[in-house]
């Protein structure tokens, strides 16, 4: 063999034996560089921030009820007669068939609308004025705790609640505010007479609230009735058919044995 083919044949096979590598492995396992698996790792995105919710105030605590009615309450009607009073309306059911019986009998009696009420039916306030009745502010909505409410919270109800009442009879006075459930404080009475109004309670409760039948509302009526009484009964606030029965018995037999009385 010629030394140059000897010396090219040497070389060729030192480069075959160099590229093999180790054994067992593969030219990258055994000599390249590694390489990265899949790209470059992404940078770690931050978990977002909870946005700051916006929390509603807590709600002032209410004052404790007082353990005993405060005193100036408005309890009789101010003469020998029994004083009427209708709470919780006006109504469109009950309400007329109240005034019907009231005008049949020839008298009148104090009708305690919630001013919700006085709102949706102002037809039925303008027609309790124009019949000769007395008005009696008993609150926006019923809320028997608003006595127990800051004292601005209070007004602010009865200031709306007589706004209502006026919007459908402008010129009407408004002389009595009764509390729902009866459950008076003495900032309630302050606030109501800032606003012109006496404080008006009652001496008979039939509780005819309670659905009590007519005869059960008589019967009660009519056991704790005396000369100056002030009749607690509803013509709204749910279904005040038994009330309506008692009143067909009631209102003649109070007129004719007491004589039924305007509030004084």
């Amino acid at each position: 063999m010629r030394p140059r083919a000897v010396l090219a044949f040497a070389l060729g096979l030192a480069l075959l034996l160099a590229s093999c590598g180790e054994p067992g492995k593969t030219p990258t396992q055994a000599g390249a560089p590694p390489t990265a698996s899949a790209g470059p790792t992404p940078p770690k995105t931050p978990a977002p921030r909870p946005s700051p919710s916006r929390t509603t105030p807590p709600k002032p605590k209410l004052r404790p009820l007082p353990k005993t009615l405060p005193a100036g309450l408005h309890r009789t009607s101010g003469d020998q007669g029994v004083a009427l009073t209708f709470d919780d309306g006006p109504d469109p059911r009950f309400t007329p068939q109240i005034l019907d019986q009231l005008r049949a009998a020839h008298v009148t009696a104090t009708f305690c609308l919630v001013g919700k009420q006085a709102r949706r039916y102002p037809q039925l306030v303008a027609r309790i004025v124009r019949e000769g009745h007395q008005l009696c502010n008993h609150s926006w909505r019923h809320d028997i705790n608003l006595g127990r409410r800051p004292v601005a919270e209070i007004r602010a109800d009865l200031v709306r609640t007589n706004q209502a009442i006026r919007a459908a009879a402008p010129r009407a006075p408004i002389t009595w505010f009764r509390q729902p459930g009866g459950r008076w404080t003495a900032e309630e009475l302050t606030v109501a007479r800032q606003l012109g109004m006496r404080p008006l309670h009652w001496s008979v409760d039939p509780q005819d609230w309670n659905h009590p039948p007519a005869k059960t509302i008589i019967k009660r009526v009519t056991a704790a009735t005396h000369h100056g009484s002030i009749v607690l009964m509803h013509d709204a606030g749910g279904d005040r058919a038994q009330t309506i029965a008692a009143c067909r018995l009631l209102i003649p037999d109070l007129k004719r044995r007491y004589g039924i009385s305007r509030l004084r």
